[in-house]
Order: structure tokens, then sequence, then C-alpha cells
């Protein structure tokens, strides 16, 4: 087999296929692959210093300041999002798809809601006359399932 014809047997990761779909150009250093990954395996929204301990497990030179670097070049890169919730640390998600997040006032936990039907936010809300809509950041407030079974 040619050189030219030869395949590597290996998968590109996620987030190789990820910075192949968005055309972004964010150097890939080893760090930043680790604390994509674990935010690739997380649901539950980490924080950077819960990203730190999960990376630090895998990684153990790692610092809370090259994690917090990563977590910026990557939110910069798009390639995930920062999740803000009132005067909260912030927290990020790997989830690119559209959606919002649910934040229990009890627990703190931040969790994925995803649409159940098409929906278009420019026919939702009302908006100003000829705005255009880059990105949706909706929270919904309540009280998680856990939380309200511990009530009860």
């Amino acid at each position: 087999m040619s050189p030219s014809t030869h395949r590597s047997s290996a998968k590109p990761s996620g987030l190789d296929c990820r910075l192949a779909v968005l055309g972004t150009d964010v150097r890939l250093t080893p760090h930043r692959r680790e604390v994509f990954q674990v935010l690739a395996e997380s649901t539950d929204h980490p924080t950077a210093y819960d990203v730190f301990n999960r990376v630090k497990g895998k990684s153990p030179s790692i610092s809370l300041a090259t994690v917090y670097n990563c977590l910026e070049h990557l939110t910069a890169g798009g390639l995930i999002k920062q999740v803000n919730v009132e005067r909260a640390q912030s927290r990020y998600c790997a989830n690119l798809h559209e959606h919002v997040h649910f934040h229990c006032d009890e627990c703190g936990q931040v969790s994925d809601a995803h649409p159940k039907a098409d929906f278009d936010p420019g026919l939702f809300w009302q908006l100003p006359a000829g705005a255009r809509i880059t990105r949706t950041d909706v929270a919904i407030h309540g009280v998680c399932p856990t939380c309200i079974s511990k009530k009860a």
C-alpha cells in the first residue's frame, strides 16, 4: 500500500470531528484534549475546579491555571459552551446542540433541557424588529426530582 493511500486505523476523536465541522483553528495541546474529554464525558456541567479535579487524576502535573486557560481557549474556539447561572461559578458544557439549562434551586445541579418539538426562538420570543439571534442562553429554575423526593 502506498503512503498516499494508507489510512490510519485510529478513529478521529470527538474533538477532532468537532474541529473539522466548525473549521476552528484552536491548537490542540494534550491538556486541551484532556479538558475537552472530561467535558465530553460529563453531563453535570462541571465548574473549572471540578474539571481540574477530574483531569488531575489523568495528568497529575496540570495546574488549575492551565485548566482555566484550556477552558478559555475551547470556549473561544466554539468547541464548548460556558454556562453562567446567576452569580454562581461558571460551568462548562460540551453539548453544542440547541438547548437550555435547568438549574435546581435546592442542590445547584445544572442539567440540559432539550426542546420536545421544533423550536425557533425568533418565532417564540417577541424580539426587536430586524433582530438576528446568534445564540440562546436560557436558564430554567426549579427543584430537581432528587430534591423533591428528599422533601417527601
